[in-house]
């Protein structure tokens, strides 16, 4: 099993997140659950120092739409009751990145979007500046052909019925340590990925480029890896 070698002789710490949301638009819809999980080294080895799992309270009248509520289970009803302020959850995500950390995600453009909005309307942005960032979405897409869901990077690496991909952050964010995990012992370069987005030739970059990344073109099945393109 992977142990992250390469990562680690760079970071101090990986922190792994997951949104849910109330649509697909970065900049109208909201987050409504964010999920973090918090490695570091500890004797050579990969340990989860923390979990972060929270519901996140929508803007005054909003709600969850049906479509969402049928997806995640999240109703609005459970985020009157239980979500946290936006403004506390963006303080905790600050808390949980500061320092030398890596950030990662599956599928990260469109996770990082969302955060992005979520702290320039509630927090400070510039947090995540100079932070780099590894989607493992790409290094999926260079391991495996379509179809590229969390769903079947679980099935192709063994992992069904280990973990859960439930549609629920904190699910979806353990599914991909695990995930990862199997892909670092498969080849030891995920690395060579950080701050290196893949995007679909025919649709593009969904929104805004992040400053910090490069993207790149990346097809449905794998051929030479993309940062030796």
């Amino acid at each position: 099993m992977g142990k992250f070698t390469g990562l680690f002789q760079k970071y101090d710490r990986l922190v792994l997140f997951d949104t849910e949301t109330t649509g697909l638009s970065f900049s109208r819809d909201e987050i409504i659950e964010f999920a973090a999980i918090v490695v570091e080294q500890r004797d050579g080895e990969p340990v989860v120092i923390r979990e972060y799992d929270e519901l996140v309270s929508l803007t005054p009248g909003g709600c969850v739409p049906q479509v969402i509520q049928n997806l995640t289970g999240i109703t609005t009803q459970d985020i009157l009751a239980k979500g946290l302020s936006k403004t506390r959850v963006c303080r905790d995500i600050a808390e949980m990145i500061a320092g030398n950390t890596l950030l990662l995600a599956y599928n990260a453009h469109f996770d990082l979007s969302f955060l992005y909005y979520m702290l320039l309307r509630d927090g400070d942005p510039m947090i995540l500046k100079g932070k780099d960032k590894l989607d493992l979405l790409t290094v999926y897409k260079d391991r495996r052909s379509y179809p590229h869901k969390l769903c079947n990077a679980i099935e192709a690496y063994g992992l069904t019925g280990k973990v859960v991909n439930s549609h629920r952050a904190v699910d979806d964010v353990l599914a991909t340590l695990e995930v990862m995990k199997e892909m670092e012992a498969e080849k030891a370069d995920l690395e060579c990925y950080v701050n290196l987005f893949g995007y679909s030739p025919k649709y593009g970059i969904d929104g805004k480029a992040i400053g910090s990344v490069t993207y790149k073109p990346q097809g449905f099945d794998p051929g030479t890896p993309l940062y030796q393109r």
